[in-house]
């Protein structure tokens, strides 16, 4: 029943509440952004590691946070958008002196968002005529207790305002909507990718104010940190992403083999300025030449426009998969499930400082995913045309 879902929901995450993640060192970057910030300090622009210089008002703990962080996180600058960094101050402001305490804080934000997950996902799920038990598919994911509240990965938050968004978008509430996926945006920029599959959603006459408010919104978030500095250090840490770093990355990792065969090196650098123009095409693809008129659609397409940007990625940690399977609720597929399993397995590449891929067990992974999605696509394909085939009959 609700109540017994809804307690267990709740208990999973409590159970953490206390623990130090032991999954992921980035917490420790996230309680120095903060602390930094509340000592009126721009984090885009320091780096931890030269936080023994004699202009720094060294935070609380700084020595432990570094060390914590690692020597790769604390040698570049913060890529963390700034409602993000607004969460960190939050745990800077309960808990300055103690890093427990700062974990403690940054965890009851996540599981407050998980709550409110559960408050406007079942409203949604109930607005499209859907399960509403199929929240604690993405609610009792194994996989979202351990890496959001566990390891303290902030994605929960995005999530929460994503789906919050489109709710709102469902009731025809489109300017707050703007407002919240504006929020949204400024936790992860990942949503930004999702910008143009909007456009069929409104009339010109709404659709230029409602592209203008996200638009005006993330500036005005950004505001306060703005600097001469602010873009070319904020760049140089994305473009990590895209040319320097690989996980547990799918076609990614094939082309890189074909690269050797052919260059006889790595060619991450020439994938990482392809692939973002790849994925920008598709999204625009299936924004104007796919019917994405109803929230039900648009969230499809949400689906599989994330999907693509996942599956050309070089990196893919297993938090990566959470927004995937939140909007997966919200339809009819279930690919994004049985990945957040699968994913799992790239746990093993953990136990080795350098993050070194087991080529077997991403084969293994990926092949349960790919050949789940083709089924699902096959199968729904199917019986749509029946439906329709039964209709005209």
């Amino acid at each position: 029943n609700w109540k017994s879902l809804i307690t267990i929901t709740i208990l999973f995450r409590v159970v953490f509440l206390i623990a130090t993640p032991n999954l992921s060192q980035d917490f420790y970057r996230f309680i120095w952004d903060g602390r930094m910030l509340l000592n009126g300090f721009n984090p885009y622009l320091y780096l931890p590691e030269i936080y023994q210089a004699p202009n720094y008002i060294t935070p609380n703990q700084a020595a432990e946070l570094v060390a914590g962080m690692g020597d790769l996180n604390a040698s570049h600058y913060s890529n963390y958008p700034p409602l993000n960094q607004f969460c960190f101050a939050i745990a800077a402001l309960f808990a300055h002196k103690s890093i427990l305490g700062s974990i403690v804080a940054m965890r009851v934000l996540i599981i407050l968002a998980d709550i409110g997950v559960l408050y406007f996902g079942t409203k949604l799920l109930k607005a499209l005529h859907l399960n509403p038990k199929a929240i604690f598919l993405y609610l009792l994911n194994p996989l979202i207790i351990i890496e959001l509240t566990g390891n303290l990965h902030f994605e929960g938050i995005m999530i929460f305002f994503l789906i919050w968004s489109l709710y709102l978008l469902q009731q025809n509430k489109w300017r707050i909507a703007a407002i919240v996926l504006a929020c949204s945006i400024s936790l992860k920029l990942l949503p930004l990718l999702f910008l143009p599959l909007f456009f069929q959603q409104f009339k010109l006459k709404k659709l230029t104010p409602f592209y203008a408010i996200v638009g005006i919104t993330c500036v005005l978030l950004f505001a306060p940190f703005i600097s001469e500095n602010l873009i070319s250090n904020y760049s140089k840490t994305i473009g990590l992403w895209f040319g320097t770093f690989e996980f547990n990355g799918s076609f990614y990792l094939l082309i890189r083999e074909i690269g050797y065969q052919v260059k006889g090196y790595n060619i991450i650098g020439i994938i990482g300025k392809v692939t973002p123009l790849i994925v920008v095409l598709f999204v625009l693809f299936i924004s104007f030449f796919r019917k994405n008129k109803s929230t039900q659609q648009l969230i499809i397409a949400l689906l599989f426009a994330l999907s693509f940007y996942l599956f050309t990625s070089s990196t893919i940690h297993p938090w990566y998969v959470a927004m995937l399977l939140a909007l997966s609720i919200f339809t009819k597929y279930r690919f994004p499930l049985v990945w957040s399993f699968t994913i799992v397995l790239s746990y093993s590449f953990y136990k080795n400082d350098a993050f070194i891929n087991n080529y077997w067990l991403i084969f293994i992974e990926y092949i349960f995913v790919f050949g789940f999605m083709i089924w699902e696509v096959i199968y729904f394909k199917k019986k749509k045309q029946l439906e329709l085939n039964q209709t005209v009959l």
